[in-house]
């Protein structure tokens, strides 16, 4: 089974003699100075939730994993104590391609994220879904799911969860509605090694409100009835630098966009979600500042 036994115990200890649930909060962290050091600088900035790319997300090369590297993530997590760990797939990925040679690349290259998230141990693995590119989205969101049914067929190794992530809707992009992301999901022969990533920032651009109280609740019910809060295993906290149904993906800090601080402050403080690791992918531009520092801190100040 998937999540393994020892993640879910981490994802309920307790933080203190309250019973309070531990907020599993992080950011999206380089793996420049190795893969292993991002764990170091997520605990730096008492982080216990992060996100990596395993590799370039803008190469076809596939970087194969040496056993020290392993050995040496397997090290941090264990010092770190850090289990809620998502690694990102490459953008070039479009398993809704349907030019034979790009498309293999694209199963190529998941199944290589996939393989190589599993060997380090990582439980979830987000992925963009796909562009139909003119196809159409039936054919897109069809197309999609045979590629994952294929990739979980010839690769039984697989142990890391692949979680779909909610897309701003630009171009011909398929998961800008939790209609087609639930259209994926039923298609998936594998369900148990099937997620969702949610992100504020590309709901909000998809056309979905959060912006207040009854707006949060409104969209949230809405995608426990179309896609079920049980299948959400991640969510990616950004605030928008377009306005709502632009399907523009423009991530800004928290409170600074068009979203505004009511959202995040619903999102931290739902009990649905307090045991979902949440990660910003805000701008990190300014060498001058910790950006990264800065957004974390405004989202812990916001748990009541």
């Amino acid at each position: 089974m998937f999540p393994p036994e020892e993640y879910i115990e981490y994802m309920h200890q307790k933080s203190n003699t309250n019973g309070m649930v531990s907020c599993l909060l992080g950011a999206h962290f380089s793996i420049a100075k190795g893969l292993h050091n991002a764990l170091y600088e997520a605990k730096a900035l008492k982080c216990n939730a992060l996100q990596i790319f395993t590799q370039s997300a803008s190469t076809w090369k596939q970087r194969i994993l040496t056993q020290e590297e392993i050995e040496l993530f397997e090290q941090a997590k264990i010092i770190t104590g850090i289990k809620a760990i998502a690694s990102h797939s490459s953008y070039l990925i479009n398993l809704a391609n349907y030019e034979n040679k790009k498309h293999g690349m694209s199963l190529h290259a998941l199944k290589q994220e996939l393989i190589r998230s599993s060997m380090l141990g990582i439980p979830f693995v987000v992925l963009h879904p796909g562009s139909h590119m003119g196809k159409g989205e039936k054919q897109g969101i069809n197309r999609i799911a045979e590629s994952i049914n294929d990739i979980f067929a010839k690769t039984p190794e697989i142990r890391s969860r692949l979680l779909l992530e909610t897309v701003a809707g630009q171009g011909s992009s398929i998961g800008h509605t939790f209609e087609q992301l639930a259209s994926i999901l039923d298609l998936i022969e594998n369900k148990e090694k099937m997620g969702i990533c949610l992100d504020t920032c590309h709901i909000f651009a998809a056309g979905y409100d959060i912006r207040n109280i009854k707006s949060y609740k409104k969209t949230i019910n809405l995608f426990d009835n179309i896609i079920g809060i049980n299948n959400l295993y991640f969510i990616h906290l950004n605030d928008s630098k377009k306005d709502l149904g632009t399907r523009v993906d423009r991530h800004e800090h928290i409170g600074q966009g068009f979203i505004g601080i009511k959202a995040f402050e619903c999102f931290m403080n739902d009990k649905r979600f307090k045991n979902i690791p949440k990660i910003i992918e805000t701008p990190k531009e300014n060498a001058t500042c910790d950006y990264d520092k800065t957004n974390l801190n405004k989202l812990r100040a916001m748990v009541l």
